[in-house]
């Protein structure tokens, strides 16, 4: 018999993080039965070696095949459930609740296509990576159910309001698969979530977050991570979405003013020793999120590419 769930990781050189991923898993208590896939794209430290002793089904890719889309819908070929949730390799559920609070909303609801869940940052997370998921809607306490009555009214919501009401985060989701066999992930170098969640959303489903399925994830990740990282994201919020949060050079002017003494004030709220430690991140971080936005924003409107996607 197939499994009511099937758990997708897509993984990559994660031994650090996998071993309490998979105790995560091995400890839910749930009424839904459950198979554990990993795709892994080249893995070179052990993960492999893992994984074959610990998951049901395990798919090995060659690293330049990754694409986040493309590499979801191999993964998901593979799987034998329903209901696809979507785990990346350092997201540690919670609770041996998770499961159930993030497949449950979607068997009470038909028309739901996608659930997804909340995000706690790790223990040791810095200031400024608390600072910064604070603000993602997938760290909110509150609930909440996304449906649009129609593609007319969805283009007449303004940019930001679209691209909020098409929130869906593949750190850990669950998907219908019956809608993904009509909706597939697209090819993209990021944000097949936000893409997914936008074409459901239009074909008519909706989408649920569930604060009660939380993951432990958090990264603290360079600036010039977070450059590139912001720069690819803000070029798919604009072709998405028409959303150009900086778009000239007098905002990025004043997005850095403005951010700077915001960063100073993060860090200096632990102590003296930790704002000398962590201020030239959050320095760094308040040039570099802002100029990723403005630069993935031009790139998009001008159809120049000034970076490769890979590695983000």
């Amino acid at each position: 018999m197939n499994p009511d769930v099937s758990i997708l990781v897509p993984t990559r050189n994660g031994i650090a993080t996998l071993p309490g991923l998979l105790d995560a898993l091995a400890s839910q208590s749930s009424r839904f039965s459950f198979e554990t896939v990993a795709i892994d794209s080249g893995s070179q430290d052990g993960t492999v070696e893992l994984l074959r002793d610990r998951v049901d089904k395990l798919v090995q890719i060659a690293p330049e095949s990754f694409n986040h889309g493309l590499t979801r819908n191999i993964g998901i070929g593979h799987c034998r459930g329903e209901f696809i949730v979507m785990l990346v390799q350092d997201a540690e559920p919670n609770s041996s609740g998770w499961l159930s609070a993030l497949v449950e909303p979607l068997v009470a609801a038909p028309k739901l296509a996608g659930t997804f869940s909340r995000q706690i940052p790790r223990s040791d997370a810095s200031a400024m990576t608390r600072h910064y998921l604070s603000r993602w809607v997938a760290t909110s306490t509150e609930p909440r159910v996304t449906y649009v009555s129609s593609r007319e009214a969805f283009q007449r919501l303004a940019p930001m309001e679209r691209f909020l009401s098409c929130i869906f985060d593949n750190v850990c989701s669950c998907l219908r698969r019956s809608v993904w066999e009509s909706v597939p992930f697209k090819e993209t170098p990021i944000a097949e979530d936000l893409e997914w969640g936008r074409d459901v959303l239009l074909a008519g489903y909706g989408l649920a977050y569930v604060p009660d399925a939380a993951v432990v994830h958090s990264h603290d990740r360079s600036a010039s991570y977070e450059f590139r990282r912001t720069y690819f994201v803000h070029q798919r919020l604009r072709s998405l979405f028409g959303l150009a949060t900086i778009a000239d050079l007098p905002s990025l002017a004043r997005a850095i003013a403005s951010t700077i003494p915001i960063h100073v004030k993060c860090v200096a709220e632990g102590g003296f020793e930790l704002f000398l430690r962590e201020l030239p991140r959050a320095l760094a971080l308040a040039v570099a999120l802002p100029l990723g936005q403005y630069l993935g924003v031009r790139s998009t409107d001008t159809h120049r590419g000034w970076l490769r996607p890979g590695g983000v």
